[in-house]
């Protein structure tokens, strides 16, 4: 089942206020870490403020974002069910979709398509 999520206006606004070249427009998250995700959260790379997404895929699901964004270098921030916090560092542009992975060590990595 597909989700779409929209990020609030304001952070909408403040992504957008940059005229935009590559930058991102929309994405979809796939959870594939082996549990259930809770809390996530992004920023660009770089900033202090995480901005909270309105939902986490559950394992195996997918999630859309739909937003733009000049810039595409982000973080992703959860925490997984049974095994705790990760951030998977993202490149955004030119993406349709981020499968956030996490091996059993704790090791966090993302495949792209």
């Amino acid at each position: 089942m597909t989700r779409r999520f929209a990020l609030p206006a304001l952070l909408l606004a403040s992504l957008t206020a940059a005229p935009a070249v590559a930058g991102v427009n929309g994405f979809s998250i796939v959870n594939q870490t082996g549990a259930a995700l809770s809390g996530l959260e992004l920023r660009r790379v770089g900033a202090s403020k995480w901005t909270p997404l309105p939902a986490s895929p559950a394992d195996g699901a997918r999630a859309t974002i739909a937003f733009e964004d000049p810039d595409c270098a982000f973080d992703l921030r959860g925490t997984v069910a049974g095994a705790g916090p990760a951030v998977w560092r993202v490149n955004l542009c030119d993406v349709k979709s981020v499968t956030l992975n996490r091996d059993p060590s704790g090791r966090a990595w993302v495949d792209y398509d």
